[in-house]
């Protein structure tokens, strides 16, 4: 499984934080329609069908604590096919996530600009541990994005889209207790 190191958090104005990423030098990647079917949220283990722009299709299979504001993820990334059928239960999707996302690229991180259906604007960070990377690289790398953006612990979301989605009727925000 691949690692990263990454955050999520609100976002009031994704043109300021383009301004400010790019200043950092982030170069724009791409801006994808993406729609993730969550199959499986148990605990740490989450798996997500994700097609992009109504072709392309993803299996993504990750672990991930919610426990802290800047966390591991260890995750596999699995073409499947554009239906998505062959690689997934034979169940109704627990919760559909919709959102347009920006992609900037600033080394080994991909700094994302969400704009998610019925939550907001977000921007999640996610700092590739690799040979020339190791983990406290990636958390010092994500530190200075968030410290240029004046992104405080406190502000981060500790809980994926879907469970945000998830959790929205019973008014919990994935923030620290």
């Amino acid at each position: 499984m691949a690692r990263n190191i990454e955050i999520k958090a609100p976002l009031a104005d994704l043109a300021a934080a383009r301004a400010v990423v790019v200043r950092l030098g982030a170069l724009a990647h791409a801006v994808e329609e993406q729609t993730d079917r969550y199959f499986t949220l148990d605990g740490e283990h989450r798996v997500k069908l994700r097609t992009i722009g109504g072709g392309r299709a993803e299996l993504i299979d990750y672990r991930r604590g919610e426990h802290a504001g800047v966390r591991a993820s260890e995750y596999t990334v699995s073409p499947v096919r554009h239906d998505g059928l062959c690689a997934v239960p034979k169940s109704d999707p627990i919760v559909v996530v919709r959102k347009r996302r920006e992609i900037l690229l600033w080394d080994n991180v991909r700094i994302h600009l969400d704009t998610v259906e019925r939550l907001g604007t977000f921007l999640e960070l996610e700092a590739v541990v690799d040979a020339q990377h190791d983990e406290a690289a990636c958390r010092e790398q994500v530190a200075a994005v968030l410290a240029a953006l004046a992104i405080g612990e406190v502000d981060l979301i500790r809980a994926s889209y879907a469970e945000l989605l998830l959790a929205r009727s019973l008014g919990a925000v994935g923030r620290p207790r």
